[in-house]
């Protein structure tokens, strides 16, 4: 709990309340200092003592070294808006790939100054353009035509397909990667959360749910890896139809999943719910028909259809949130 303070009231009527004196000093007020007040939908009074003020960018400092796309992806997430990268020689042309690499993955991250010995990247997102719940549901899509697109290539053994899905991979990745960002700067800038309509424990709930449409996306990779480990080689017919029957349910189970989130929709949560009884009936169709492959086939059929479970479950996880 913070620091308690009493309301007074003077003889006109007028409530008030005396200031910290180490936080007034700090942030250099005197008497006449005008400071903003803001209300926030909770009904709490934020004060700003530098509301005219422009802010001051974020800059982090990075050397060269084995992590570097690591620490660049970590201050992009952490929101530093400038991140400088500097060697004591100069920067060899392996290093500038890197860079020029991890940019490529990060939505709004641009080289705006490279010199021999110094890389300067600087994100020119406005976050108040970007709403957490249009990214969430851009990723959304883009995830669920990976879901549809990596067991269909499984079924019919279709390589280029099972491509097409592991590189839109990256586009997921990079959405992922910006909600997270815009999600913690919501949390460390109050008015940024009254613009957008969102508080900061609802930033947690978006958080979890960008994790898990961000987790299914990667069991569609391992689906589409599955298919190209095959080579061509197509499931027996009656697997086929398993597999198809159990990526629809899955498919449905994550559509409902998200609109529940989206619309705090609880009749919709436990429909998703409720289709554990289908999932666990069809996998264990699959395993008794996968038993009946040859031997280099069933070890790739039973792992689609673990993917393919694990999907649901996550789609389950995500109607967890709807409170």
């Amino acid at each position: 709990m913070g620091e308690l303070r009493k309301v007074q009231r003077t003889p006109t009527g007028t409530f008030f309340v005396c200031l910290p004196k180490s936080w007034a000093e700090q942030q250099g007020l005197r008497k006449g200092t005008l400071v903003a007040l803001d209300e926030t939908s909770e009904g709490k009074l934020l004060i700003n003592p530098k509301y005219n003020a422009e802010p001051l960018p974020k800059v982090a400092n990075l050397n060269t070294g084995s992590y570097l796309s690591r620490e660049i992806i970590g201050r992009y997430l952490l929101g530093f808006d400038i991140i400088r990268i500097e060697a004591n020689a100069s920067i060899d042309l392996d290093v500038r790939n890197v860079v020029k690499t991890t940019v490529g993955s990060l939505i709004g991250l641009e080289i705006v100054e490279e010199s021999y010995s110094q890389i300067v990247l600087q994100c020119l997102l406005e976050p108040s353009g970007f709403p957490p719940l249009k990214i969430l549901r851009r990723n959304y899509a883009i995830v669920a035509g990976m879901n549809r697109d990596a067991a269909n290539s499984f079924i019919n053994a279709d390589l280029q397909l099972a491509k097409s899905v592991i590189a839109r991979d990256d586009e997921s990745n990079r959405l992922y990667f910006l909600l997270v960002r815009i999600l913690r700067t919501i949390i460390q800038t109050p008015r940024l959360s009254e613009k957008l309509g969102i508080t900061p424990i609802e930033c947690l709930d978006y958080r979890l749910a960008a994790s898990l449409v961000e987790a299914i996306g990667d069991a569609c990779v391992q689906i589409a890896a599955k298919t190209i480990e095959l080579n061509g080689i197509k499931p027996s017919e009656e697997v086929q139809k398993l597999l198809a029957g159990l990526q629809a349910i899955c498919f449905d189970a994550y559509e409902q999943a998200l609109k529940s989130f989206a619309n705090k929709d609880i009749a919709l949560a436990e429909n998703v719910r409720n289709m554990h009884g289908k999932i666990e009936t069809i996998f264990v169709d699959v395993e008794k028909a996968a038993k009946d492959q040859p031997v280099e086939v069933m070890p790739q059929i039973l792992a689609t259809a673990s993917f393919l479970r694990q999907i649901y479950e996550h789609s389950v996880d995500l109607t967890d949130l709807v409170v």
